[in-house]
């Protein structure tokens, strides 16, 4: 079978199988039949995910990093390897980074029986990235604290970048992100004694109001931030007061200090409504995830084994806003996250990511092995 026919047959597999996070037992127990039929050593310290590994010829370790989970999408593309789960899709490509290590750890264990593997390589095949921070659940788990690893690599695909292009930065490439929820607590009374109630409805203008302000007054505008409201609902009948509202959203940001401070602008918004309005109102946080930084010391190697595989650097002059739990990682080894671009107009591969039409070129899954194989045997593990 070539490179090409079997990145095309597992990531359709993939494709068609989609789970969400921390439900991905299918497809680890796919990965976990692969790594057996190679005779490649693994453990799987969580409920979903694997790491394999495979010992070279020094002391040095590397780890690879691809993420597994799929979205609670519908899939809309008309293809023959469409998702087979109602409102489960890989809209992330996910299943293209999976793939791509996969391929790369064929290749590292052809290296091995010919005795020419030359580091120690670490292969993590890692669940709920969308959710739950799995990256960080692998490293409490300890799994990682016998291996030593050195560096860490990550990739995504990229559809606003041109296939063949790949972009990358030092330091932030993208932001944290955290949820925030106001939960609102009135009284109802009928709209014929309305001034009996205590009105979530008038508590959800303030907050809605003051928290699409703490961007434009609170924020360094020189500074990237986003404050993001995502839904809100008040209200239980049409002639009654409000008595319950919700408002959910995220913060996305680079800076710890920022997000601190959008965090005690929002706790002094819920205080105020309590004393406004009388309505109890409760907020809270969700653990989110860090800003991925891209360890300066490992740029020219990235420079060097992009180079070596022919594919188009773009160096990016500011960092995506999107969320990315590789971020944990700096917290093992100094590490570096790159974005393979696969938009390709003529075959309309041009929808964005976590969109229902999400698709590309299985080939950009071969060069992604090719740039981890070009990482591994360039020599520059010192």
């Amino acid at each position: 079978m070539s490179e090409l026919e079997f990145v095309q047959n597992t990531r359709r597999y993939l494709h068609q199988h989609p789970e969400l996070s921390m439900q991905e037992y299918e497809t680890t127990a796919f990965i976990e039949s692969f790594l057996k039929e190679l005779e490649i050593p693994y453990e799987r310290p969580i409920q979903t995910g694997i790491i394999g590994y495979l010992k070279g010829n020094s002391n040095h370790t590397i780890a690879y990093r691809a993420d597994i989970d799929a979205l609670p999408i519908q899939e809309v593309n008309d293809i023959s390897y469409k998702s087979t789960v109602d409102n489960v899709m890989h809209a992330c490509g996910h299943d293209g980074h999976t793939t791509a290590l996969m391929l790369f750890t064929k290749r590292c264990k052809a290296l091995y029986d010919k005795g020419q593997l030359p580091h120690n390589v670490v292969f993590i095949y890692q669940p709920s990235e969308e959710t739950e921070a799995g990256a960080n659940q692998l490293i409490q788990s300890k799994v990682f604290d016998k291996h030593n690893i050195e560096k860490i690599y990550g990739v995504h695909i990229m559809p606003f970048e041109d296939a063949g292009t790949v972009a990358f930065k030092n330091d932030e490439i993208t932001a944290s992100a955290t949820e925030y929820r106001f939960y609102l607590d009135g009284l109802s009374s009928h709209v014929a004694s309305k001034e009996e109630g205590k009105a979530a409805s008038e508590a959800m203008m303030h907050v809605l109001s003051q928290v699409t302000q703490i961007q434009q007054f609170h924020l360094n505008g020189l500074n990237r931030n986003i404050v993001h409201v995502g839904q809100f609902n008040v209200g239980e009948a049409i002639n009654t007061v409000p008595q319950n509202g919700y408002l959910e959203g995220t913060i996305r940001t680079y800076d710890t200090n920022d997000l601190q401070i959008v965090k005690d602008q929002m706790q002094k918004i819920a205080e105020s409504v309590e004393l406004l309005f009388n309505v109890t109102c409760t907020l809270k946080f969700a653990e989110g995830y860090p800003p991925t930084i891209n360890d300066a010391s490992l740029y020219e190697g990235v420079k060097d084994a992009l180079s070596e595989v022919n594919l188009t650097q773009h160096e990016l002059e500011k960092p995506y806003l999107f969320g990315e739990d590789f971020s944990f990682y700096r917290n093992l080894a100094p590490s570096y996250f790159v974005f393979f671009g696969t938009r390709n107009i003529e075959k309309d591969y041009v929808y964005g990511l976590h969109t229902n039409r999400l698709n590309f070129d299985e080939e950009i899954l071969i060069s992604i092995a090719d740039y981890y194989t070009a990482l591994l045997t360039q020599g520059e593990v010192v």
